[in-house]
């Protein structure tokens, strides 16, 4: 069994785009339920003063940081920021973590100390022990339906790719080639869980229970949906072919002879 060295320090990053409703809530809950971990908010200059409030945040707690960026980039783009955030000023794990309460900060330890035992931690809906709350049942099909395409076309493990509640250490964030992903949305969480298992790293999932927020407007879209479902089939396609042109190498390949042949 791998032997894991200890967590070091947490940062949890939420990315915000007009979520003036939700930030201070969401990172108080986020103190108390772990106080040792440092919180980053990475703002898109939200038109609604999201990233002013945080700094407001920032200046009565030294464990709140501000990242400002110029614009509205998507989900992906703010994380990878994050991401490179952390990396550069040395926390050993780093933890996503949505804006809008539908991330529970109180279930948080629970990744945590699954992660002293994985390179890559998931909560995860659809395990036995998961749940949504306040989702109707179109949405719990598409999510459900989903995550069984990206079980069908990569093969993977795992019930919740698509979740976004995920907490890394940070050798694993350095290993899956962070500058290379593009995706966004959905396709970001699969692009992110299906890199670390092609590197070998150990990937596994805690049950949650997922709230669907109360304040503010979902970013989900129906092209964020269709660029995941494209993005994975296409990534499919060539691990569906790499198996096969592996499965057909080794069948044709030439028996060794023995020493009564011939």
């Amino acid at each position: 069994m791998k032997s894991y060295p200890p967590l070091g320090d947490v940062l949890v990053v939420i990315p915000t785009y007009n979520e003036a409703q939700n930030i201070e809530s969401i990172t108080t809950r986020l103190r108390k339920a772990v106080p040792d971990a440092h919180v980053l908010v990475a703002d898109d200059n939200s038109p609604d003063g999201t990233g002013a409030l945080a700094d407001r945040l920032a200046e009565h707690d030294d464990h709140v940081h501000v990242l400002h960026r110029k614009g509205k980039e998507g989900l992906g783009a703010a994380y990878l920021a994050g991401f490179r955030w952390g990396l550069e000023r040395g926390y050993g794990v780093i933890v996503e973590h949505d804006a809008d309460g539908s991330h529970q900060p109180e279930q948080l330890p629970l990744l945590l100390k699954a992660l002293e035992n994985a390179d890559m931690v998931k909560g995860s809906r659809w395990v036995p022990g998961g749940s949504v709350v306040n989702w109707p049942k179109s949405r719990e099909i598409l999510s459900r339906g989903g995550n069984l395409w990206t079980r069908m076309w990569l093969g993977v493990p795992l019930k919740d790719t698509t979740g976004g509640f995920n907490a890394f250490r940070a050798d694993t964030l350095r290993g899956i080639d962070l500058d290379e992903v593009a995706s966004a949305g959905y396709c970001f969480q699969i692009d992110l869980a299906w890199r670390a298992l092609k590197k070998g790293f150990t990937v596994v999932e805690v049950p949650i229970e997922f709230v669907e927020r109360e304040f503010g407007d979902s970013k989900m879209s129906k092209s964020i949906v269709g660029e995941a479902m494209l993005r994975t089939a296409i990534w499919g396609v060539d691990h569906r072919g790499r198996q096969l042109k592996n499965l057909l190498t080794k069948w044709r390949r030439p028996r060794a002879l023995e020493p009564h042949d011939g």
